[in-house]
């Protein structure tokens, strides 16, 4: 096939389009830089322009492009998150594209009070925050293309992707236990549903491939949920650390307002605020049962051996010393 990835350059992009590539697709992409080597244009989804001429002769886009973050602020996040998925989707249809993988979030039933193993049935929330209402907006936008018959589209839900080159759940974590600035809320209790990587790549391919996908939406998980000291606990032993260091969530949301504020002020983005902490708070998890049915998929890499992958390549990026050992050993 032809694919076209938009947001080709994030984590989520350019591990599809390497996937993609690795066997025998023709992968090209869009982002806000251009990367020639890999066929990547430039373009701001945010905006109609010359980057939706690139859609030409391929036959699948998946749609990954978005302000990912807990910072942006509703205008922002509408602009790139919302108008940006309708500029993906006109690119698409007047290129004749033929399948289109919408990327969201299991954010869109809100952070907090959804049932445990909450499926695709549950109804959507917006809850006020930019992310979360935006993504819920965008899928709105994806699903309005497919029932108006422009062009078959499904979407697909990842739980909190982690692995090599995950800035929020891999790289942002170590940088901030390695500064002693990390704090669990709910005395680490909450609930973390991590999806590695590959598995993702497994769950996004068999959704763009299989004729029952389309018009569908699927959470696309890890085969069990953990409590978050059990997940952040591997950063620390591979950072050497005593931790994770929890503290009621009174005290999280506290220091979040703190950070936050400190950080406005020297007019400077972080994701320590108290969005972050009532993610970290979460007590519910989400079924992939629909996956697995409809699809075939089954998540294969446990965490334990995820994380040991994650450790040789943040070893690798120079984000870990060379003479710790492994997580576990």
């Amino acid at each position: 096939m032809h694919v076209v990835v938009t947001g080709a350059n994030g984590f989520i992009g350019r591990s599809i389009a390497a996937r993609l590539r690795e066997r025998g697709d023709t992968v090209t992409g869009v982002d806000l830089q251009a990367a020639a080597e890999r066929q990547v244009v430039a373009g701001d989804v945010s905006s109609p322009g010359e980057w939706q001429r690139s859609f030409d002769g391929a036959d699948l886009v998946v749609h990954t492009a978005a302000l990912v973050s807990n910072v942006p602020t509703l205008a922002e996040a509408w602009r790139v998150n919302v108008r940006g998925t309708r500029h993906v989707l006109d690119a698409a249809v007047l290129a004749g594209v033929s399948r289109f993988v919408h990327i969201s979030s299991v954010r869109v039933f809100s952070d907090l009070g959804f049932p445990d193993g909450v499926t695709e049935a549950h109804p959507v929330r917006p809850d006020g925050n930019p992310y979360v209402d935006t993504r819920v907006a965008s899928e709105q936008v994806a699903l309005q293309a497919h029932a108006a018959g422009e062009i078959a589209v499904t979407v697909v839900r990842p739980g909190d992707v982690s692995g090599p080159g995950s800035r929020p759940w891999t790289v942002l974590p170590v940088e901030l236990i390695k500064k002693n600035r990390f704090l669990l809320p709910a005395m680490g209790r909450g609930v973390f549903s991590p999806v590695y990587v590959d598995d993702l790549l497994d769950g996004v391919l068999l959704a763009a491939e299989s004729p029952v996908a389309a018009g569908q939406v699927y959470t696309i998980g890890g085969a069990a949920a953990v409590s978050c000291r059990e997940f952040f606990g591997h950063y620390y032993r591979m950072l050497g650390k005593r931790g994770p260091i929890v503290v009621p969530t009174a005290a999280a949301l506290a220091a979040a307002r703190a950070a936050s504020t400190s950080a406005r002020l020297l007019r400077l983005d972080t994701e320590l605020n108290a969005v972050t902490v009532r993610y970290l708070c979460r007590t519910g998890t989400y079924s992939i049962a629909k996956a697995h049915s409809q699809l075939g998929y089954q998540p294969g890499v446990s965490l334990s051996v995820g994380m040991a992958r994650t450790q040789a390549w943040l070893t690798e990026h120079g984000l870990l010393s060379r003479t710790r050992r492994r997580d576990g050993q």
